[in-house]
């Protein structure tokens, strides 16, 4: 039986400018854009008790919550910070699989400390983080990825929650399917049109029908359901895109507007994939486009170079998607795979 960590800094990026500012400790706090056309990426507790949320616009959080204090963010001392946290990790397993700068599993299954207690690792993590760096963080511990990463949330901020191997079908009978990584708001909404609310409706529920009417996706959640994970920690991560974005203070409302956006944004792509292409090889272009209602499209299609042209065309056809609506973030994806095995797809049968 597995013993899985899912670690999550507690409000990541505001945790740490709280830190390292204590006037702006205890207050509601966000880190994002602080001007009209800014994005909100992440705030404090303090903050999402008026309602501010992560990818809330600066503006509309203001409203919300008028005393909010807004902070540009800092990323070069978040990696830094992160460094840090996954030195800590290293002290209990080499097994780690990040998932953010905040965020990752441990399996610590053949973790010789604590007498192999994966609830005591995972207590003496936290310790470590809080002691060390000043910061909080929440886990979740289980013999199940999905299990561990819902577990985490549990107990949020500053908390921990164990599931065992007894209790693993418990806890999933009586989860509710929006905790579930992947369950948006649609699915969610068309899983309850089926009478699906929690994980024991999906476990008794027909596995073909929640496939034909979700996919993979409906098989995927049938055996999450049903207590089947056998997802490996996976301790290297191959890079499938390298991309740059722009939100613009004022609204794009034509094509030809949004075409002009497109050219330092290219520039900036090419500086991006310098060192990315070492190794690699380009796959497919992608052209995303945020409204002004915060509803977003992406066109991507399969190309194998950098090219201004096919980029506008791309841009052509996610622009017809506005219906009118004016275009308030524009960005470029390169979709990358490595040399090698390009190069065997390539080979003569």
């Amino acid at each position: 039986m597995r013993k899985i960590i899912h670690i999550d800094l507690d409000s990541y990026y505001v945790s740490v400018e709280a830190r390292d500012n204590p006037s702006l400790r205890g207050i509601p706090l966000a880190v994002g854009g602080k001007n009209g056309r800014g994005v909100i990426a992440t705030c404090s507790y303090e903050a999402r008790a008026f309602g501010v949320r992560s990818a809330m616009s600066t503006a509309k959080a203001l409203q919300l919550c008028p005393s909010l204090a807004v902070v540009s963010g800092n990323m070069d001392k978040y990696k830094a910070v992160s460094r840090q946290i996954h030195e800590i990790f290293r002290r209990y397993t080499d097994v780690i699989e990040p998932l953010s700068l905040d965020e990752a599993y441990l399996d610590v299954t053949g973790s010789k400390l604590f007498q192999g207690s994966a609830t005591l690792i995972a207590e003496d993590i936290r310790k470590s983080i809080q002691t060390e760096l000043n910061l909080t963080a929440s886990v979740g511990v289980s013999p199940l990825k999905f299990v561990s990463k819902v577990a985490s949330d549990v107990n949020k901020p500053n908390g921990i929650c164990i599931v065992p191997p007894s209790e693993i079908q418990t806890f999933i009978d009586e989860l509710e399917l929006g905790k579930i990584n992947g369950v948006g708001k649609v699915t969610l909404e068309k899983l309850n049109k089926l009478g699906l609310y929690k994980g024991e409706d999906v476990k008794n529920f027909d596995k073909n029908t929640l496939i034909s009417k979700f996919g993979k996706f409906g098989h995927t959640l049938w055996q999450r359901c049903n207590g089947i994970d056998d997802r490996d920690i996976v301790v290297e991560r191959v890079r499938k895109s390298v991309g740059v974005e722009r939100t613009y203070l004022n609204d794009i409302h034509s094509l030809d507007e949004c075409i002009l956006a497109i050219e330092p944004l290219y520039f900036e792509l090419e500086q991006r994939l310098e060192k990315a292409l070492a190794d690699k090889v380009i796959t497919k272009l992608g052209v995303k486009l945020k409204f002004n209602d915060f509803q977003q499209t992406t066109v991507k299609h399969k190309y194998d170079e950098m090219d201004m042209q096919f980029f506008i065309k791309l841009c052509e056809e996610a622009v017809a998607r506005s219906h009118g609506r004016s275009i308030r973030l524009v960005g470029l994806s390169v979709g990358i795979e490595p040399k090698k095995s390009t190069d065997q797809l390539q080979l003569p049968l």
